[in-house]
C-alpha cells in the first residue's frame, strides 16, 4: 500500500471548515469522481472537520492518493487539535446511546464513504480516516498528480456566501435527481401493477383451461369405459359364434369358409384385446382401479406365467426361459397386476424375436429394498429415438414384424400406468439388432396411499 500527498488544510475556525469542503469537492472532481460522489465526499469531510473544529483549534485535514492491490482511492484524514479527542467512546458509538456532534459526523461519514476508521494517536488525540475508491476507468499517475497539485494551488477558496450558494445548488440538483428517480419508481410500480394484473388474468385463464381439460379427460374416460362395455357383449358373441363354426357344430365347412371364419375370429380377438386395454386405461385414469396387496412369491408367479405363455412360444425358433431367482421371500404387492405387466413384456418379446431366447428374471436390491423383474430378448431392438414413443398410446414402430403381428399400441402405456399404481416404474434398454430388456421395478413393501394421495 502506498500513499501520495495531494493537499493539507488547517482547521482552526468555521471558515476553515468551508475551505475544507471546497477543497474536498475540488480534489474529488480532479480525481474523476462523479457529481454524486463529489457531494458525498465533500459532505463527509466537512462534517468531520466541523466536529474537529468544535473540539478546539490546531487541527488539520490531509488529502492523499492511495494505491492497494492495483486499485486507487482517495484518503482524507482529519486530525483534531493537540490534546483534544474527536471520537466518542466505542460503546456509545456501537450502541447508539448518545448522539453528540462527533458521533453524528462519524455516522454520516460511515454512510457516505467506502470506509471510515477512528485511530488513536499519541494518547488522547484521535484521527479519523475516510476512504473512497476511484472510478474503475480513472488512473492517476505521477504527472496527473502534479497537475492536480498545480491546479489546486491556482484555485482560490471561495467565501462562506459563495459556498452556501454552491451547497444550495448541489441540494437542488440532488432533489431534482431524487424527484426523477421517484417518477421512474412510480412508473415502474405502475408497470409492475399492470404486469401483475396480466399475470392474474393469465392464471385465471390457465385454471379455466385446466378445468376444461379435466372435464374433457373425465368425459373421455367415461366414453371409453361405456363404449368398451357396450362393445364387449357383441364381440363375445362374435367370438363364440366363430368358434362354434370352427368346431363344426352346425356341419362341415369348406376350406374357403373355414379361412373366412378364422379371419372373423382373429379380428374379433384383436378387437377384444383393444377393448380390454381401453377399458383398463379408462379405469386407471378414472381412479377406479384398486391395488389388492398380498404376499407374492416369485417362483409361484413364474410358474403361473410359464403355463400361460407356453401356447405363444414357437419352440423351434425361440426359447422362453424363466431363470431361478435367489429371492424366495414373499413380498407385498398385487400379483395380478404384476402378472399383467410381465405377460405384456413377454408377449411383445416373443412377437419381435425371430431367433434366440426370451429370458425372464427377478433380482432383489437390498440397498434400495426393491425387486426388479426383467424380460430380455434377442429380437429386433428399438432405436434410441423410439424408446419414449413406444410408451405413447396408439404409437407403434414401423417394422415388417410389426406389420405381421400388429398390436393395439396400448400395452406398454398400460404397463407404465400399472407400474405407477404399484408404486414402481418401467424402464427399457435396447439396441437395434441386438434385443431389448424391459424392467418392472417394485418396492418390496407396497405402502397404502393416505387420504391426501401420499404414501403411508
Amino acid at each position: 500500500m502506498s500513499l501520495h500527498r495531494i493537499l493539507s488544510v488547517a482547521l482552526d475556525s468555521d471558515q476553515d471548515v468551508v475551505a475544507v469542503r471546497q477543497r474536498a469537492r475540488q480534489v474529488s472532481e480532479l480525481l474523476g469522481f462523479s457529481q454524486q460522489d463529489q457531494v458525498r465526499i465533500a459532505t463527509a469531510v466537512s462534517e468531520i472537520a466541523r466536529a474537529a473544529c468544535h473540539q478546539g483549534s490546531g487541527g488539520r485535514a490531509a488529502f492523499l492518493l492511495g494505491r492497494k492491490l492495483g486499485s486507487q482511492y482517495l484518503e482524507v484524514t482529519i486530525h483534531p487539535g493537540a490534546g483534544e479527542r474527536l471520537a466518542p467512546t466505542a460503546d456509545a458509538l456501537s450502541q447508539g446511546i448518545s448522539r453528540t456532534l462527533p458521533e453524528l459526523a462519524l455516522i454520516s461519514a460511515h454512510r457516505l464513504m467506502d470506509s471510515c476508521e477512528v485511530e488513536p494517536e499519541q494518547g488522547a488525540v484521535t484521527a479519523v480516516t475516510m476512504r473512497k475508491a476511484l472510478p474503475s476507468h480513472v488512473l492517476v499517475d505521477s504527472a496527473r498528480l502534479n497537475d492536480i497539485g498545480t491546479r489546486l494551488a491556482g484555485s482560490p477558496v471561495s467565501n462562506t456566501l459563495q459556498e452556501l450558494q454552491l451547497q444550495n445548488h448541489e441540494l437542488l440538483g440532488t432533489l431534482a435527481e431524487l424527484r426523477e428517480r421517484q417518477e421512474d419508481l412510480l412508473s415502474l410500480t405502475r408497470e409492475l401493477e399492470d404486469t401483475n394484473r396480466g399475470i392474474v388474468a393469465l392464471y385465471a385463464e390457465i385454471e379455466d383451461k385446466a378445468e376444461r381439460l379435466r372435464r374433457a379427460d373425465e368425459m373421455k374416460s367415461r366414453f371409453l369405459s361405456n363404449t368398451s362395455h357396450e362393445l364387449r357383449t357383441p364381440l363375445s358373441s362374435i367370438r363364440a359364434l366363430a368358434q362354434l363354426l370352427l368346431d363344426r357344430m352346425d356341419g362341415d365347412l369348406t376350406v374357403e369358409q373355414e379361412r373366412q371364419v378364422q379371419f372373423i375370429a382373429k379380428a374379433a380377438n384383436d378387437l377384444s384385446d383393444l377393448v380390454n386395454d381401453l377399458l383398463d386405461l379408462a379405469k386407471i385414469e378414472a381412479g377406479k382401479v384398486e391395488v389388492q396387496p398380498a404376499p407374492v412369491v416369485v417362483d409361484n408367479l413364474f410358474r403361473a406365467l410359464k403355463g400361460m405363455m407356453r401356447p405363444l412360444v414357437d419352440e423351434g425358433r425361440v426359447d422362453l426361459v424363466f431363470e431361478p431367482s435367489e429371492f424366495n421371500e414373499p413380498f407385498d404387492s398385487d400379483e395380478g397386476k404384476i402378472s399383467q405387466v410381465l405377460r405384456n413384456f413377454i408377449s411383445n418379446a416373443l412377437k419381435f424375436t425371430e431367433r434366440g431366447a426370451v429370458r425372464v428374471s427377478a433380482t432383489y436390491d437390498a440397498q434400495a429394498d426393491t425387486i426388479a423383474f426383467a424380460v430380455a430378448d434377442t429380437g429386433i431392438g428399438i432405436s434410441p429415438e423410439n424408446l419414449q414413443l413406444i410408451f405413447e398410446e396408439f404409437s407403434q414402430i414401423e417394422h415388417p414384424l410389426q406389420r405381421r403381428s400388429k398390436g393395439t399400441g396400448l400395452g406398454l402405456p398400460l404397463c407404465r400406468k400399472l407400474a405407477d399404481l404399484l408404486q414402481g416404474r418401467v424402464d427399457v434398454e435396447s439396441r437395434v439388432g441386438e434385443g431389448s430388456t424391459f424392467t418392472l421395478t417394485l418396492p418390496r413393501r407396497y405402502q397404502e396411499p393416505s387420504q391426501d394421495g401420499t404414501e403411508t
